[in-house]
């Protein structure tokens, strides 16, 4: 998984995924980027257990915070 992030604004501009169930995992951030939400609300999302799409948690969990 790659993202981009906007510094400005903390919306996704653009992500990528190479995988298995990448599928998913792309419909779930292109539900966001339709939204206009910010990369925070997958980041801080429950998402249902056993999916390739938890991996979202964690891979916004290391951008840096915006202070």
């Amino acid at each position: 998984m790659k993202v981009l992030v906007s510094a400005d604004d903390d919306r996704i501009p653009g992500f990528t995924m190479i995988g298995s169930e990448a599928g998913e995992v792309v419909a779930v951030v292109q539900t966001a980027m339709l939204a206009d939400l910010a990369y925070t609300h997958l980041r801080d999302a429950i998402i249902v257990h056993l999916t390739i799409a938890e991996g979202l948690g964690p891979l916004f969990a290391n951008l840096g915070s915006r202070s």
